[in-house]
């Protein structure tokens, strides 16, 4: 097992992900020490197992939640506890499998080198992906292009990535939203209005069928409709910074500011 870190763990986010949560925490913690887990909720029962592995592995620490609160709710319940427990950063990954886990190392390293950015998984699609998610997600990162006036974030729904821990609380605590599905996107576009320039890493993803033990919270209705209504609120925030990051860019100036 390797060492501890003192300043990056691994926080996953788990609502009833069965049987396949627990492989996604061995590959979790065969990569790095600590691992978090929050268990938002969930009533499979997976909640009560995770806590009973983690009583024989201090390298893993579980939350449960008392009733399904949403993904954002979930990893800032995690952040605050890491921030406490003086971590620095976090890299959030899904408890479904879709993840690799064999990149945290190199996606860490990347963090330490730069540890004021934030560090993006571009995903690598192969055959198992869903046409309609594919191209829905080139829908929303045009629109994240656009709400961050093109800073260079690679994919807006991949949530495999490194998080500077304070800067995502800050986004966080100042408005109600990201609790749920919006949070990846609006993360980063919150953490880049701020100033937190992205890094992005190619990663693989992979989406797994019901034999392969796979589980998908996502309903094309239900989650599309909170990404338009989220896109339409940021686009609206976006028009009121405009005349400010514009008259900053002509400057020379890094148009996002903390």
């Amino acid at each position: 097992m390797p060492d501890a870190s003192r300043t990056h763990l691994v926080l996953i986010p788990s609502y009833n992900a069965g049987e396949r949560l627990f492989s996604t925490v061995e590959g979790a913690r065969a990569q790095w020490n600590p691992v978090w887990v929050v268990v938002d909720g969930s009533d499979d029962g997976t909640g009560e197992r995770l806590q009973q592995m983690a009583a024989t592995d201090p390298g893993l620490r579980v939350w449960v939640l008392p009733q399904n609160q949403g993904k954002g709710a979930a990893v800032l319940h995690g952040l605050r506890m890491a921030k406490d427990a003086g971590f620095t950063h976090a890299l959030t990954m899904d408890s479904d499998g879709q993840h690799p886990a064999d990149l945290i190392p190199s996606f860490m390293q990347a963090s330490l080198a730069r540890p004021e950015t934030m560090v993006l998984g571009r995903p690598v699609f192969d055959a198992s992906a869903p046409l309609l998610r594919v191209r829905g997600r080139r829908v929303s990162n045009g629109w994240t292009q656009l709400e961050t006036l093109f800073a260079g974030i690679g994919d807006s729904l991949y949530g495999f990535r490194v998080y500077p821990i304070v800067d995502l609380i800050a986004v966080m605590a100042r408005q109600p939203w990201m609790r749920r599905f919006d949070f990846d996107t609006e993360a980063v576009v919150r953490l880049a209005w701020r100033g937190v320039k992205p890094v992005n890493i190619d990663a693989p993803v992979k989406y797994l069928t019901a034999e392969e033990g796979g589980v998908s919270h996502f309903r094309y209705g239900r989650d599309n409709v909170l990404l338009t209504w989220m896109h339409a609120r940021l686009m609206v925030e976006f028009v009121l910074r405009l005349p400010g990051l514009l008259i900053r860019k002509l400057r020379g100036v890094p148009p996002f500011q903390r």
